[in-house]
């Protein structure tokens, strides 16, 4: 009698749906025990919070009183706004003097510590300063780029160059901005695409070395085409992290002067904020998201992210 129960037991799993087999079984159910923690976190502080500002884009809403519904009339108005593309021109600029800078900076700097030392203390001192809160990495750049009292130019005073007004002028906020944030992730970049030499083979190196190729042509030939996977990881994270600039701005120009640094988070931050104009700030959050999942996949498709020349 137990071994015809068993066998009608067995019969009844082997009808089961392959997918209901997949999804429930003792393996799984441990795996989604794991998993819930931070799954209900993403949907409480992620999720939930981006489909509510996908909603509220469709409104006008001040904050005080009642949405309206006003269906499209924010994107409309949004194509139509000069200064929503100038605050992008401002943001796609800032990108471009970041991330070429920082990404040969951090490679140089990888390289570096890949064939001279690999001292702990040296990847600490060069991580230190992503430790570092960005707003107290602001505010003391804020200082040392004083026109007045600045360090910086005490120094430019010394070897008898002008004092420079740096974050006041124009022409010069953007790239002393660029500077600060390079300054500020340039050590993390580096120790990131550090690890990513630590899992090129040495033979390879020594077989290059054999044939008689040059430092320069390894570097090219070898240690950039393995460091891909890596660089497309570190491109990816900090092209999306340079869109999202806002910490650094809040704190040494607020967007001046002239909107030479009103880049698009400050403008939707305006918007929300100072003219209260929620929708619209929703609105403009939503065409950033867009922007940057278009910007990662034809980052992703262009490097081949999928790919591995390890293989």
């Amino acid at each position: 009698m137990e071994q015809s129960t068993d066998v009608i037991r067995a019969r009844r799993v082997q009808r089961q749906p392959a997918w209901l087999k997949r999804w429930f079984n003792s393996e799984t159910l441990v795996a989604w025990l794991f998993i819930l923690p931070s799954l209900i976190g993403f949907t409480v502080f992620y999720a939930v919070p981006a489909v509510r500002g996908l909603l509220i884009s469709f409104t006008d809403w001040d904050l005080l009183s009642e949405a309206r519904f006003v269906g499209l009339d924010n994107y409309q108005r949004l194509v139509q706004d000069p200064q929503f593309w100038q605050s992008l021109r401002v943001t796609v600029y800032y990108v471009l003097l970041n991330i070429p800078l920082q990404t040969i900076l951090a490679v140089v700097l990888a390289v570096l510590m890949d064939r001279l030392t690999q001292s702990l203390f040296v990847r600490g001192v060069l991580v230190l300063p992503w430790l570092i809160p960005n707003v107290v990495v602001a505010l003391l750049w804020l200082w040392l780029l004083d026109p007045s009292l600045g360090l910086i130019n005490q120094i430019l005073g010394f070897f008898g160059i002008p004092r420079q007004p740096f974050l006041g002028s124009v022409e010069q906020s953007m790239p002393a901005i660029a500077g600060i944030n390079i300054w500020r992730h340039v050590g993390y970049t580096a120790l990131l695409i550090f690890a990513g030499l630590q899992t090129v083979p040495k033979d390879v190196y020594e077989a290059a070395a054999i044939d008689g190729a040059t430092e320069r042509r390894i570097f090219w030939s070898i240690t950039i085409p393995l460091l891909r996977p890596v660089l497309v990881f570190v491109l990816v994270t900090t092209v999306i992290g340079s869109f999202q600039i806002f910490d650094t701005i809040a704190i040494t120009t607020q967007g001046g002067p002239v909107n030479a640094t009103r880049v698009i988070y400050w403008y939707i931050y305006e918007q929300a904020f100072s003219r209260f104009n929620m929708g619209y700030a929703a609105t403009i959050a939503v065409a950033l998201f867009v922007i940057l999942i278009t910007v990662t996949i034809m980052q992703l498709r262009y490097l081949r992210a999928g790919e591995s020349d390890l293989a």
